[in-house]
């Protein structure tokens, strides 16, 4: 993966993790308190917003990390994502889905470790 695509993709989930926080602090507010998932919400966006920044971060890296980008990116999808769609249909087998993202983000933070392990930079 190329330095563009990279900020590319980092600016683009920056970007949706603000507007989802935003639109679920306002636009919808009640729908999530009335469904008891405003919780749910502020916890995909926590996790979202979190690991923009390491986006960011790889992106700027020296040699981007397809795999590292692809883990966190992938991760932030299944993790918040099926947040995102649980809270705002409360379908509840979607909460099967929120562990395998979880898990794509750890393994991007040792994929970071494991590179960091392998070399000086």
């Amino acid at each position: 993966m190329n330095r563009h695509a990279a900020f590319l993709v980092a600016g683009i989930i920056g970007f949706l993790g603000i507007a989802f926080g935003a639109f679920g602090a306002h636009a919808l507010k009640d729908l999530l308190l009335a469904h008891q998932m405003l919780e749910v919400w502020r916890t995909a966006v926590l996790y979202h917003l979190i690991h923009a920044p390491v986006l960011l971060w790889l992106a700027g890296r020296k040699t981007v990390s397809t795999v590292a980008v692809s883990l966190f990116a992938g991760g932030i999808l299944l993790f918040s994502g099926s947040l995102y769609a649980l809270a705002l249909t409360g379908v509840t087998w979607l909460g099967i889905i929120t562990p395998l993202g979880g898990l794509l983000l750890m393994a991007g933070w040792l994929w970071i470790a494991f590179a960091a392990f392998r070399s000086e930079e």
